[in-house]
């Protein structure tokens, strides 16, 4: 009995990597600006929509994942096979803005951080990206992913920062699963969806496949890939947790107002010292980095399956020259017009953002009728209660996205 539990393990280790490194990359630092500044606004009741969050993630991200093993291909593929040549270019023209507006983010935010630490920025984001192309181009698969995964190590400084914080762990727990009276409020509901659309995301659904079809692993192990799923949204959002801690014991408790979430790390020295500042944009610089790396290959993969070109990591950069081209291109766009003085940054972010929350029902409506086609899955379609279960929580995921862009435009033009 424990061999055969001791061979699980090592099967399931085997597994591991893409959905942990897609829901990891959710935590980018569109994603860190995002729970700091809910933290901050809403105090511990924030962290409420936390484990609906974990459990919708981990929906999305286990469907995708079951795609992507049995029928061996990524969603851009499946797309342009399935619904045609048309459909599949539309699709790739929104999901490269979309996924422009959210590098756009992170630069920013790589930005920020670098200056709180006082780092010239604009070399420091030059050599980051650089060493981002040569890091992905030239590592194969399997070290690129271990690489991927030491990266989580540096989530962290949210861990630390929150300690350092002093919260009310008592509160903070009881807030996971107890709705209050201010939740009703027009701010709570904007920030709740803002939560969910930061991490629910796209580009998520094209890099976990993409990535899982990387990996290539086989029909046999898929009960392993579903527990990963479930498993990397509940880390992700374990970290998620802290962050929104460590704003929400010192800014929130202390009456101070945040008008920009990435100045978190300046704001929480006072009430949790100079270490946890250090440590929150430090932790900001990882998140940030991470999430430039992953969508900007996510970028790279459309681009590769909608035009049938290849694009794998395990492919060297002669063979698969188009795909890390596209991969540098999507990180040297954004990276010139952050470091430009005056590029309207504020008002590019929000439109790119707001479609992407309308891109959102769309993407999850071809996920769907992916995966209940049996001339491709199978046996392996969605069982009666769990298509129940994921018609429901796409419909809620479809209506906040869009209620969350409505809401955000109106309160940025009243």
């Amino acid at each position: 009995m424990q061999k055969g539990f001791l061979k699980k393990i090592v099967i399931f280790f085997s597994v591991l990597g893409p959905s942990i490194i897609t829901t990891m990359a959710g935590n980018d630092g569109a994603g860190v600006i995002t729970y700091s500044f809910a933290g901050a606004r809403l105090g511990y009741t924030a962290l409420f929509i936390l484990p609906i969050v974990t459990i919708l993630y981990g929906l999305t991200q286990e469907m995708g994942s079951r795609v992507a093993i049995v029928t061996g291909k990524g969603l851009g593929d499946l797309i342009r096979e399935r619904f045609g040549v048309r459909v599949a270019m539309l699709i790739f023209i929104t999901i490269i803005i979309a996924n422009f507006g959210t590098l756009l983010t992170n630069v920013a935010a790589l930005k920020v951080a670098s200056e709180m630490l006082s780092i010239p920025s604009a070399p420091f984001i030059l050599v980051t990206v650089a060493l981002c192309f040569l890091l992905v181009t030239f590592t194969e698969y399997d070290k690129s992913q271990k690489i991927f995964l030491t990266g989580i190590i540096f989530y962290l400084a949210y861990i630390f920062s929150a300690i350092m914080s002093n919260p009310n762990w008592g509160e903070s727990t009881r807030s996971l699963f107890t709705p209050q009276k201010s939740m009703l409020s027009q701010e709570y509901f904007i920030l709740a969806i803002a939560i969910i659309g930061t991490t629910i995301t796209p580009w998520g659904q094209f890099f976990v496949q993409s990535y899982m079809k990387d990996k290539n692993v086989p029909i046999s192990r898929l009960r392993y890939a579903k527990i990963e799923a479930y498993l990397g949204a509940f880390i992700s959002n374990f970290f998620s947790f802290f962050i929104i801690i460590a704003t929400a014991a010192t800014l929130f408790a202390h009456k101070i107002p945040l008008d920009s979430g990435e100045k978190a790390a300046l704001a929480i020295k006072p009430f949790a010292g100079e270490l946890a500042g250090l440590l929150f944009a430090g932790g900001l610089i990882n998140a940030s980095i991470i999430g430039i790396i992953i969508i900007s290959l996510t970028s790279a993969y459309a681009f590769s399956e909608f035009f049938g070109f290849t694009g794998s990591l395990d492919e060297p950069y002669k063979k698969g020259k188009p795909f890390y081209l596209n991969f540098l291109l999507a990180m040297l766009i954004p990276t010139v017009l952050v470091l430009t003085p005056f590029f309207p940054l504020f008002k590019i972010v929000l439109y790119t953002q707001s479609l992407n929350g309308i891109l959102l029902p769309i993407f999850f409506y071809f996920l769907l009728k992916i995966v209940n086609d049996s001339e491709l899955m199978g046996k392996y379609v969605n069982g009666k209660l769990y298509n129940i279960f994921s018609v429901i929580a796409i419909i809620t995921i479809a209506l906040t996205a869009i209620l969350a862009v409505i809401f955000s435009l109106y309160k940025n033009f009243t």
